[in-house]
């Protein structure tokens, strides 16, 4: 685990020299197709050499929840334990491992019929039309939602419809513990080195074409800064650049901050962790030796 722009990702892919590892992506923005530069995925050869799951899962257009993420690792973990090998998950998006560790409630399967017919409505309605209906019939779950955050609206919403019960209600019952035993890691770089670590990444983006990739994203006519894709870092601040909302500047300027932002929040949740092993090294070399050390006295343990 760790910030965005730490290093995690090739980390998890050197570590490939040492352990009998396969890579699973714990991230929310790598499951998107044609969504490559601005998310940092992997390049095609980086993929080849070194594949990692769950990337490339949907279209932009569509919906993943976490409970898509829990089912969908929890199938791709018994898959690499029946290779022998050891699952290595890499990524900085913390509810997804909060979940994945803790458990989730038992909630019905996402509805893809369901789930288009509702952000059609939040398309051709006004903004707040869908918020408004769910205040109506589960005032706990809208009052702990942000008015923005379609996607879990739409899941509120889609339990209703589908159950005749609240979310709020369902989601007391956590079950599905993980079953399994973990050795955690956390990269956490200065606060110095990861600023100009963003910064240079960004613009390295520019340089790859991100405008572009964005562009064809925007023309396609049925994207809307309303889907998390498009709220995706980076993704929201040149969407907004081509609705003429903001100079270029500007786009730029938003997009290094917001990311910058979002690493001190999962510097912060991170801190809060449970049987955590914090890295503060940047040179690779003494982070392989560390985390080997780590997990050798881990597993006599385990043993």
């Amino acid at each position: 685990m760790g910030p965005t722009a730490s290093g995690k990702s090739e980390l998890a892919m050197i570590l490939r020299n040492y352990l009998p590892i396969e890579l699973i992506s714990v991230d929310s923005a790598l499951i998107y197709k044609n969504m490559n530069i601005g998310t940092s995925k992997p390049t095609d050869i980086d993929l080849l050499n070194h594949p990692h799951r769950l990337i490339n899962l949907i279209d932009p257009g569509n919906l993943y929840s976490v409970s898509n993420f829990r089912h969908d690792v929890m199938i791709e973990i018994k898959k690499i334990f029946k290779m022998n090998k050891i699952p290595l998950l890499v990524g900085g998006t913390m509810f997804y491992y909060y979940i994945l560790l803790h458990g989730i409630s038992i909630l019905p399967k996402s509805n893809l019929s369901l789930r288009k017919k509702l952000l059609y409505y939040s398309t051709i309605k006004n903004d707040n039309f869908l918020y408004r209906y769910l205040s109506l019939i589960d005032h706990d779950s809208y009052k702990k939602i942000h008015p923005n955050d379609i996607q879990r609206i739409i899941r509120a919403l889609e339990v209703y419809l589908i159950t005749g019960k609240k979310m709020s209600f369902l989601k007391k019952n956590i079950l599905n513990i993980f079953p399994y035993q973990t050795i955690q890691f956390a990269i956490i770089p200065k606060k110095k080195y990861l600023y100009n670590n963003i910064k240079n990444r960004f613009y390295y983006m520019l340089h790859q074409g991100f405008e572009l990739e964005v562009k064809k994203l925007f023309y396609r006519g049925d994207l809307n800064m309303k889907l998390p894709s498009i709220r995706c870092i980076g993704y929201r601040q040149m969407w907004m650049y081509f609705l003429n909302n903001i100079s270029y500047d500007e786009m730029i300027k938003l997009s290094i901050t917001s990311t910058y932002n979002f690493s001190k929040k999962q510097i912060t949740w991170l801190k809060t962790w449970k049987n955590i092993n914090f890295l503060f090294d940047t040179n690779i070399n003494i982070l392989i030796k560390k985390i080997l050390k780590i997990i050798y006295y881990q597993y006599l343990f385990f043993k």
